[in-house]
Parts: structure tokens; sequence; C-alpha cells
């Protein structure tokens, strides 16, 4: 066969392999701008143009190209670099966050571009949401990326030392929209391997034997591993700081199986087909055993105990009960406080399992490379992941396989989302066992389909709240019962459960509250951290209760809100007890609530459609600026020889911004501008330890280590400059590029250069550490005003407002980026998300066809609102806020549907089906 194929202008003639889609070929010619986010042309993250039209390359095969002209994003430039006009307005806009899908949504507008004024035109430039209905973002909620499209700037060019609280755009923009940026697959390796995973097909079983003969025979087949190749040693594929948090209930590869799904042996192969063949032939025996899927059931008495076999070593509460963890506390004596109240309201509320749909997939690529540059011989591990906890996962792997830390390196290279869901060791513990018998590279990539039911969800919770009041709507009391399903493994299941009932509970004031809690095993998918850890859940239910008291009282429930909001400077209290390194170092509830109050006075919003019912609701949410027993970053900032400074520091950069937040951070210490700082991160060999980017700490926390070292640097830079040129200290004064001392001017390069000869180079890098605590609390507000259609229960969102609590903003910009993208995502969770399970745990909507993300079209332009508040705690008076946004946002869209319809919803999803029907159970209107 005679194949040609011209791919940005280049000519190839590698043919391609039978059945081959056009992404795979390209990716393997090293065209890495195209993306893989669903495998079945759902997303949009791979489209590439034929001839000039868009495509989804994972659909179109390869073969089809023959002849053709193809372009990737990386060949949307110009021939001398500059870019195209759509790249420009991308990178002016910043209409990304953690970039993997913006090739896709590029590719896109780049060639209705090209249409526009052309016979082609169709439009669609003019009508978004029909011209992205094939492309999907997670991290944005979509402004941004109108924006962009519509040509409007949101970056700027900070003066020297002013970059704090302006907004200049990421440092990776540039790559992110060239498609230059690499992730973690975006690398070429001689002599890679494939990994693939033999899964379980039933719930609970137990395996008695695994032949591997066929397996092996197939050509290009490596090795079959099976759980008496792993080691016998437990964990928690949880991370956190401190790993008793999390029960030790895991094994790279058991002997049991507890869901559907769960990995049972890996091929190692040549190929991914290769490998896949393997996995087919691979013939497991196993012995099934009774399963439970429901909590409440896993509980009684005579349920199967999946975990039974685990003693006190492991940390799990009541492992003959499936109970993980729980909580048991009462201040007060709320039976007292219920009869002291004029009204008492109780209901349960339930929340569903939700996938972190991260567009970038688990996956992880380890390999070995030298210790030194000058020692060949020598070897270690490094490790290539898309994590959110590089340290964390080397302290892991060193610990499951016996290994010294200085055997093995962890990176993570541009992180393609992550909310939560990649505070996980799911890969990359498969992997190293397989580098480590192999000495080969071996790389596994997880399909969008195990991402369903091989990574986590948002744990789903059952939450029965009791709450009274008196005639005022002052609260006299409240209670929960709260039941968390942490599915077949423990991991994180504990620590969402403890801080579910935290801040939840210790928002409002009451006398007398109780609280039960369970986190319980059943023979589900495992849920895992997620964007709020467990307070969305409780929240959803809290605000809904509250929200329900009012208006049966006849009162307003913004009024109640603000009658029984904890005030600053009090204790925040709950039946679990107070954490004593948790402050309210800043306040802003009070301007909240106050933004709330102004958008219900207006009276602008939208008309809807005659007929329609309207409606308005409000959540408010308060969250700890890190999570409790310590987060811990190191940093160091060095002056380079050029004059510029670099920053390292461990945290990783998955759109969260924190890489921006650093940069201005140095530049407003160092009086220069953010150009002038460059950023090494994720990477176990850049600084000491860090604990992760999770807990929305990448600014607490590391921007507080950052902060402490680049002050010190000043400092120093400051001390050196007088010593060099012999003028007093207090006389020399920083510059962008030079120090003034009393009108010498000594550029920085003269100070490297003099340190250099003096063998004083320590003088000119400085380290900082911070710990995470002391902790402030940040706060959010939600309103909606909705429309609903009686006739088919539609939900129209008329306006959406948010104010939010972040202490001085770094980088607003950014920042409102991440409410809008924080709504968005809660959005998606309360109007139509859900891993649905059958009745043997089995996930069944295991696509994005199947699992509904919000698009384009679905998402309101949300109104944000930054308070005015500095924070005593964080770095430069900032808190925290990637979680907090999402929190509010379900029980405001349900609170202002009871406003509409008269009907509580009690369960999420809220989709329109079930408001259809509940509107049917109502009395008719007259």
């Amino acid at each position: 066969m005679s194949f040609h194929i011209a791919i940005n202008g280049r000519p190839c003639s590698a043919e391609p392999r039978p059945g081959q889609c056009l992404r795979t070929y390209l990716r393997e010619r090293g065209w890495f701008g195209v993306k893989k986010g669903c495998d079945a042309g759902d997303c949009g993250a791979c489209t590439v143009h034929v001839d000039g039209e868009p495509v989804h390359s994972c659909l179109y095969p390869a073969v089809r190209a023959e002849g053709r002209a193809v372009t990737t994003v990386e060949g949307l430039a110009s021939p001398d670099g500059e870019l195209h006009p759509v790249q420009r307005k991308f990178l002016d806009a910043q209409g990304f966050q953690c970039g993997f899908c913006t090739a896709g949504f590029l590719m896109t507008s780049a060639a209705l571009e090209a249409e526009r004024g052309t016979a082609h035109d169709d439009g669609k430039l003019d009508d978004l949401p029909r011209a992205f209905k094939g492309n999907l973002c997670r991290c944005t909620g979509y402004r941004a990326i109108e924006d962009a499209v519509r040509g409007v700037t949101h970056t700027e060019r900070p003066a020297a030392g002013q970059a704090v609280g302006r907004s200049p755009g990421a440092p990776a923009g540039p790559q992110v929209v060239t498609g230059t940026a690499r992730y973690t697959f975006d690398v070429d390796i001689p002599g890679l391997l494939h990994m693939k995973l033999v899964r379980s097909p039933h719930p609970h079983a137990r395996i008695v034997a695994v032949d591997t003969g066929t397996a092996l025979q197939v050509p290009g087949v490596h090795a079959v591993f099976t759980h008496e190749d792993a080691p016998a040693r437990r964990y928690s594929s949880a991370r956190h700081e401190h790993p008793t948090e999390d029960p030790d209930d895991t094994r790279v590869l058991d002997d049991t199986v507890r869901h559907v799904g769960q990995r049972v042996a890996a091929v190692v192969a040549d190929s991914e087909q290769a490998a896949e063949e393997g996995c087919r032939r691979v013939e497991v025996t196993y012995e099934q055993l009774p399963y439970v899927t429901d909590p409440e059931e896993a509980m009684l008495p005579g349920a199967p105990a999946l975990h039974a076999d685990k003693g006190p070593e492991s940390r799990i509460a009541r492992p003959d009960r499936n109970v993980v963890g729980e909580a048991h506390g009462e201040i007060g004596d709320v039976e007292r406080g219920f009869a002291e109240a004029d009204l008492v309201v109780e209901e349960t509320f339930r929340t569903q399992r939700v996938q972190h749909a991260s567009l970038e997939t688990h996956g992880c690529v380890a390999y070995f490379e030298p210790k030194a540059a000058d020692d060949e011989a020598s070897q270690r591990l490094t490790v290539r992941s898309s994590t959110q906890t590089p340290f964390l996962t080397r302290r892991a792997l060193c610990a499951l396989f016996d290994l010294p830390e200085d055997e093995v390196r962890v990176i993570a290279g541009r992180v393609g989302g992550g909310f939560g869901g990649k505070q996980e060791m799911l890969t990359e513990d498969i992997v190293t066992l397989a580098a480590l018998r192999l000495r080969r590279p071996v790389k596994l990539e997880y399909t969008r389909a195990e991402q369903f039911y091989g990574a986590t969800t948002r744990h789903p919770f059952k939450v029965t709240i009791r709450m009274g009041a008196r005639a005022d709507g002052t609260l006299t009391a409240f209670s929960f019962r709260v039941v968390s399903n942490t599915g077949a493994y423990g991991n994180h299941g504990p620590a969402v459960m403890f801080h579910s009932v935290g801040e939840s509970m210790a928002m409002y004031r009451a006398p007398h509250k109780k609280v039960e809690a369970y986190s319980v095993y059943t023979n589900c998918v495992p849920a895992g951290a997620f964007r709020g850890y467990g307070l969305g859940q409780v929240t959803f239910a809290v605000e809904s209760m509250l929200d329900e008291l009012a208006r049966r009282l006849g009162l307003d429930p913004l009024t109640v809100r603000e009658r029984n909001i904890i005030g600053p400077g009090e204790h925040m209290l709950t039946p679990l007890g107070e954490e004593e390194d948790l402050h309210m170092a800043s306040y802003g509830l009070d301007q909240c609530l106050s933004v709330i109050r102004n958008a219900t006075a207006d009276t602008e919003a939208d008309e809807p459609p005659k007929g329609w019912l309207v409606g308005q609701g409000t959540g408010l949410a308060m969250i700890a600026t890190g999570p409790p027993g310590g987060h811990y970053a190191d940093a160091r900032v060095r002056l380079l020889a050029d004059g510029t400074y670099e920053v390292a520091v461990g945290t990783a950069e998955f759109g969260n911004g924190t890489t921006t937040v650093h940069q201005q951070i140095t530049a407003g210490a160092l009086h220069t501008t953010e150009d002038k700082v460059t950023v090494r991160q994720s990477d176990t060999d850049v600084v000491r330890h860090d604990t992760g980017a999770f807990g929305s700490a990448g600014t607490v926390v590391a921007g507080k280590a950052v902060l402490l070292a680049a002050t010190a640097l000043a400092e120093q830079l400051r001390t050196f400059a007088a010593r060099h040129t012999g003028v007093a200290r207090h006389l020399c004064r920083q510059g962008a590029e030079a120090f003034d001392c009393a009108g010498r001017t000594v550029p920085l390069k003269e100070l490297f250069e003099a340190a250099q000869a003096a063998g004083a180079e320590g003088e000119l890098v400085a380290d900082g550490h911070w710990g995470g605590s002391p902790r402030s609390v940040a706060f959010n507000a939600q309103w909606f005003k909705v429309a609903v259609d009686p006739g088919t229960g539609e939900i129209r969102i008329l306006r959406s407002v948010h104010a939010a609590d972040a202490g001085k903003v770094m980088n607003p910009m950014q920042c409102r980026g991440q409410v809008e993208g924080g709504v968005a995502q809660a959005l998606g969770a309360t109007l139509f998300e859900e891993v649905r399970v059958d009745d043997r745990g089995e996930v069944t909507t295991a696509a994005f066809r199947r699992y509904r993300l919000p698009q384009y079209a679905d998402v309101p332009r949300t109104e944000v609102h930054f308070m005015n508040t500095t924070d005593a705690i964080g770095p430069l008076g900032a808190k925290s806020m990637s979680e907090s946004p999402f929190n509010p946002v379900a029980p405001a869209l349900t609170n202002a549907l009871r406003d509409a319809t008269g009907i509580r919803f009690t369960e999420l999803p809220v989709t329109r089906d079930r408001v259809w029907v509940a509107l049917r159970s109502l009395p008719p209107r007259h």
C-alpha cells in the first residue's frame, strides 16, 4: 500500500495499522496536541482539520486521510511562529484552565472563523451552543471560552512589583494554545511497553485460580501479573500527609475482588492491542461470594462483611458490620432543644455518585534513568503520572516496594484536570510493579470507561436532618444522621465523613446539636476525594432544611440565615468538637448575604415564557482553607545568571492556577515582573516536600511557602548588594532588573557574577516552608432565579449570582474562573450527572454519551462578586477558592425550585423527568 499524507505541511508516508484511528496515528508521529479524552467522539479534545474541515480524529480512520492535508493545533500558527488569530484570542482571554480540551476548542473555532463570510458560513459562530455541541470542558464553565471567541481580553501586564491583585496570564498559556504543553503521556520513550488490566465481572468473589499460559503465547506479550506477584502489604489508594487517616484495606492485586471492575491481573506487551488480546486470554476461576450494594443493609447483622479478614492494624472501625469509620457526638441536649422549638422539621436527603470526568484520564509511565548525568550505570525509577500528589505517591511507592526515596522520582507533567480524583494512587502501584520486574518502561492509560468503573466517584450520601426553631426563626436544635457509601474500599471514606459534618454544622448557631455519621463499605465502585470533600452533600441537606423551615414559619429565608449564621470571631463548634487550629481570620459572610439581597431586589433578569413557574433560592457554605492535621509545602527561589528568578515548588498545576499565583507572589516580593519568574514544579527532585495540590492548598499553603522564600531572597539580595557596593543597606532599593544603591545602578546579573566569584552563591538562594496551620475559613453564597415549564419539567436558569469571600484575590481573572468552573460542575451534579449502578453494583453509565456532562448550552453566565476582606493567616491576605464554590449550588437551585413549584426536592440529580413527575403529583391549580 502506498500512503501519503501531509501533517501540518510536512509529508508523511508511514502506513497506518489496520483499523487505526487518526488520533493515535498523529500522536505516534509526535503531534501530542491531539488529545484523548473519551475514546468515542464525545468530548472533542482530539479535533483536527482534514482539508480544512474539523473532525474528531478518534472516530476518523487514519486510512481515510490518504492524500489529504491534516492540521493539528501545532500547525495553526504561521511558519514563522506568529499565532493564529484564534490562538491569540484564547491567550488574551485565558479561555482555558487545565487546557486539556483547549486544542479541540481552538480547532473548532479556527474552522468556523475560516468559514465566516464564505458560502459555507452557516452562522455557528453567532450560535456558540450549536458550534460547540461536540466540545466539552470540565474546568472553565465556558464563559472564558465564549469571551475568547468574541475577542474579549482579560489578561494584564502589571508593572514591576504589582502583580498580586492583577490578572497576568498563565505562564504556560503560550504552550497550551500552541499544543506544546506536555501532559502525562506527551512523551516519547524508547522501548515502551503497554499495560492493560483484566477486571472482575463479579461484585464479590474469591479468586481460585488464574491461568496465564494462553495469554503469554500472544505475540508481543511480555508478562502477566496476578495477586501471586503482588506485595502482600496492604495500603490505601488515598493520599494524605498522614497515611493513618485512611484504612489499609487495599492490595496491588488481591485474591478477593469486591466490586465489578476491580483489577485482577495486568498484561504487559509491546502494544496496547497485544495487551488487550492477552487480557482476553487470561482465564480466571472465581468462587462467587454474597454481596451487598446498599449501605444501610450492609450495616445489618448477617450482611456480607467485605473486609472481615482485616484486623485493627487496618484501622477499620467495625469490619464485621462494614463500618469503615463512624462519628458520634452531641452538644447540649437536642431533645430539649426540639421541645423548646415552635416548629420542628425533619427530612431525608440523598445525593448520588458523580464522576470527576477530568478529560485526561488516570495513568502513568514508569521508566529508568541515570541517578546522575555522569553516572549512566546507576539507575533509578522515574514515574511520570497524572497526579495531584507526586511526593505522597513517591512515599507510598517506596513503602510498598521497600525502596529508598532516592531510588524513586515522581513527576507530574501538566495535569489535565483533577477535582480530587487524582488524589489517589490508582495506576502508579501496578505500573511500578511491572517496571521493577521487567526493567523496562511501562505505560498504563485508563480508557474513559475505566474512569467510571476503575477509578473513584463522589461519595453518595443519605442525610436525615431534623431542625427546630422558634417562631422568629432562631434555631434551637438540629441533628444529623449521615450514611456515606464508600464502596468496596475505604480510601478517603472516614475523612470525607468527618469533614462533611464539620463546617456544615459549624456555620449556624444552635445551643443543641447532635450527629451520627457512618462511612460504609458496599460492593460498588469505590468513592474518593471530590471537590468539596463531603461538605457539598451535607450542605445540600442543611441549606434545604433551613429554607424549608423559614417557608413554613412564613419568614424570609435570607432573614432566617442572617439570624443564625456564625459571626466574626465566634467559635466554630460541632458535636465532634472544635478544631483548635481553625480560626475566623477574616469574615465576609455578611457581605455575601448583602450581594444576594441586592440580587433578589433586581428584577431585570430574563423574563420566562408565559405560563412558566418562577422562583429564586439561596445557598450558603463555609469551608476551612486547608485540610486539618498539617499540609506541608517547601519552596525555593533563586537568582539566575541572566538576572531572572526561578521558583521551585512541589505542587501540581491542573488548571487550579497556582503556577500563576506563585509567579505573581514572587514577582511582588522581588519587585519585578512576572515574565522574569519561571516556575519548576510537580517534581520530587525540585524541593524537599509538598503534600500536594488538594484541599485548596495551592495558594494558602504552597503560596505561603513561596512568599516566605521570595521575601527571604529579597532580604538576602539587599544585604549582598550593600556589601558588594559598600553602600548602607537601607539605601539599596531593588528594581525589576537592578538595584539602585545610592544612585549606583547594580544589575542583578552583576550581583550573580559577584556572588559566584566570592563563592557565595548560597546567599542568592532562599527556602520557604509552611505547615498549613493555623487555618482560616472562606465563605460562599449562590443565588438562582429559575423558571420551570409545568408541561415538560424543563428548568431554565434566568440568573446566576455567586458571592465569594476569597480574602485578597491574588488573580481576579483566574479566581473568577475557579468560581465559574465550580458552579458549572455543581450544576451538572445538581441537574443531570449520575453514575448509575445496577443491583450488582456494576456501573451502567461508563461513557460520556450515557453520563450527561454540562455542555456549553447548559451553563449560564454566573455573575461573580468578590468580597472585600483580607485574611490574617493566608499569604498577603488570600484565602482558598478552588473547592468551595461547588458547595452552595445544589441547595440554591433546589430552593429556587421549591419557590417556583412548592415542591421540596430531596434527591439529586433533579432531572427534567423527575421534575415532571413531581409536578404531575400536585393538585390542579385554579
